[in-house]
Formats: structure tokens, C-alpha cells, sequence
């Protein structure tokens, strides 16, 4: 912390250069970090709790391995919605889930004529640009492991 001084007065601590450096600006990073996981672990455990239907939608959408997917994508939502909630490499998980939005906006929601894959697909995109907000700023000090 820095001291700056005037003439008429003691020293008083310098405000900081952002609010990312105060108390409140970490914990609305901790409450970004929790809603914007929210829909990945929510997602993910939708797929646990009804495989068959997921990959019934995977094969609908073409593409192979649909089982395979159904792992990944698992793997990917409820690990990476827990790891960003955690606050375990934050920028790295941020990076693996804004690729994956925009993966799955391309390849589930690419229907941008039909108004709901357009809201779908551009949800995706707005998701992948917060979480790249996280990745370039960080997660904030809340975390078991910070960047």
C-alpha cells in the first residue's frame, strides 16, 4: 500500500488503482465466478441425470461419438463449473469453458434463422466473452488457487 502525503495533513493510504484491489471488487469476482458456473454445472448434471436424452441430441446434431461427447462434455461442464466456482485456475478453466461455449454455439445453435438457436448461439457467445473477461482479469483473491 502506498502513502500519499500533503502539506496540511498526515499521510493517508493512497485508494486503490481499481476495485479489482478492494474487498468488494474480489467478491463480485467470487459472485461472477459462481453465476457464470451455474449454467455449466447445472448443464452438466442435466446430462448425468439423462445421458440418453444428451446423446440422443449429439447424434441429432451429426456428429460422431456421441457417447464419447457425452463424457466430454461432462468432464468439461461439471469440472470446469466447479473448478471456476472453486476458484482452481481460474484463467486456464475460463479459457476451457469460453472455448467450449463456443464450440457447442457453432455445433448445437449454428441454426441462427430459427429465433430460438439465435438466442441460444449468441448466449454462447455472450458466455465465452465473460469468461474471457475472467481469463484476461483473473478470478480475484477469493480461490483456493489464484493465477
Amino acid at each position: 500500500m502506498t502513502l500519499s502525503t500533503t502539506a496540511a495533513s498526515a499521510p493517508v493510504p493512497a485508494a486503490p488503482a481499481t476495485l479489482r484491489d478492494t474487498p468488494t471488487g474480489n467478491a463480485l469476482a467470487f459472485a461472477g465466478r459462481v453465476l457464470i458456473a451455474a449454467i455449466f454445472v447445472l448443464s452438466g448434471l442435466s446430462k448425468v441425470t439423462a445421458p440418453a436424452a444428451t446423446i440422443g441430441y449429439i447424434e441429432s446434431a451429426g456428429l460422431p461419438f456421441a457417447q464419447a461427447a457425452l463424457a466430454l462434455a461432462v468432464l468439461v461442464e461439471l469440472g470446469g463449473g466447479l473448478a471456476l466456482i472453486a476458484g482452481y485456475r481460474v484463467r486456464l478453466v475460463a479459457l476451457l469453458l469460453a472455448g467450449f461455449s463456443l464450440v457447442t454455439a457453432f455445433a448445437f445453435h449454428g441454426a441462427i434463422g430459427d429465433q430460438n438457436q439465435f438466442i441460444h448461439f449468441f448466449k454462447n457467445v455472450a458466455m465465452a466473452g465473460g469468461l474471457l473477461q475472467v481469463a484476461a482479469f483473473g478470478g480475484g483473491r477469493i480461490a483456493f488457487h489464484r493465477d
